[in-house]
């Protein structure tokens, strides 16, 4: 063993690891890109895509303390997926393409199986985006983690017609607001979910509360991030959309006003759509008051659309085909004076 395997950085187990994740590496291949992993950066051919005005949209972002509840329960093969979903919704809402991603993995301890199984969820989330995994990162730093601890985090870069790029000057007075469901806590919250189940109470993620219809308290606060790109990219590209708000850190109440301008104010419905078992659990566990749980939690709704009134039929069709469910959860209107950018009734 030498000094730096002493030490407690294992570089064999880096390299036994890019030979694991090299076919799911492969699998996220798509045009435009070049070469392999293996060289000193990803490379990327933009001019494959006869884009006549590119501006390129970029984002960086992690998957935060919900990493504990996937290292706590062993299962390690979505957090990759909440890694790139993160990444790329970010950048759909400003109209963008995913192109490529790019992730950064840190460690105490490298293990080739169990980081392998997180390139799996990333190379799986970049499919489901369209984006190529094109290179990515592992450092071992023992003196920073913990033997079974790891960090996650990624960075996605797309393209949009300058045209096409989606600001806060698009939607209007009268716009309906059309909101997707998530799949639950998605990556946002976790420190409050964690204080609730495991500071406030003694709540075991082997436990099936009532309340979760069957499902084990881990397996529904584990659930991967939604990629919205396959049903909602189409919308964009045939300019059905005003505007789109991903809704993350900061709930509803943050994420919303983040799409329009100061002159609106979004008037929105919350019984429009179903309250998620999970978050119907974490409210009553938690005794949380409505602004604890709209200020960080999606609440059931992972992203919300600006449509004209004239393009909604067309826009609902199209999210039918898809198979992407939808609500009409609001409208714009023009904001009262000294009144709050968003309003939930």
């Amino acid at each position: 063993m030498n000094r730096y395997a002493q030490a407690g950085v294992d570089v064999n187990a880096g390299y036994k690891l890019v030979q694991k994740i090299k076919s799911d590496v492969a699998s996220t291949k798509r045009q435009g890109v070049m070469g392999g992993i293996g060289s000193f950066g990803g490379m990327f051919d933009l001019g494959m895509l006869h884009v006549k005005h590119p501006v390129l949209v970029s984002g960086t972002d992690g998957v935060g303390t919900k990493l504990l509840i996937a290292q706590k329960m062993g299962k390690h093969d979505t957090v990759g997926i909440d890694c790139v979903a993160m990444c790329v919704n970010d950048l759909l809402a400003q109209g963008a393409e995913p192109l490529f991603f790019l992730d950064y993995i840190a460690c105490g301890h490298n293990d080739p199986n169990r980081l392998a199984s997180v390139v799996h969820g990333v190379a799986a989330g970049c499919k489901q985006a369209g984006a190529a995994l094109i290179g990515g990162e592992t450092a071992e730093m023992p003196d920073m983690y913990g033997q079974e601890e790891y960090d996650l985090a990624g960075y996605a870069t797309g393209v949009v017609e300058r045209d096409d790029v989606l600001t806060a000057a698009l939607p209007q007075a009268g716009d309906v607001l059309i909101g997707l469901p998530s799949s639950g806590v998605h990556s946002n919250g976790f420190t409050l979910v964690r204080q609730i189940l495991f500071k406030d109470h003694d709540v075991q993620l082997t436990a099936k509360p009532a309340e979760l219809g069957g499902q084990t308290v881990g397996e529904a606060i584990l659930a991967p991030t939604r990629i919205y790109i396959p049903a909602v990219l189409p919308l964009v590209q045939d300019h059905l959309l005003h505007g789109i708000s991903h809704i993350t850190g900061g709930g509803l109440i943050e994420n919303l006003p983040r799409m329009f301008g100061d002159s609106l104010q979004a008037v929105i419905d919350s019984a429009a759509w179903p309250t998620l078992p999970i978050f119907k659990y974490l409210i009553q566990l938690g005794n949380l008051k409505p602004a604890d749980y709209w200020g960080t939690f999606n609440m059931g709704l992972g992203m919300i659309l600006a449509v004209a009134p004239e393009k909604v039929e067309a826009v609902e069709k199209k999210l039918a085909a898809a198979d992407e469910k939808f609500y009409e959860v609001g409208r714009l209107q023009a904001r009262p004076k000294d009144a709050d950018k968003i309003v939930i009734k």
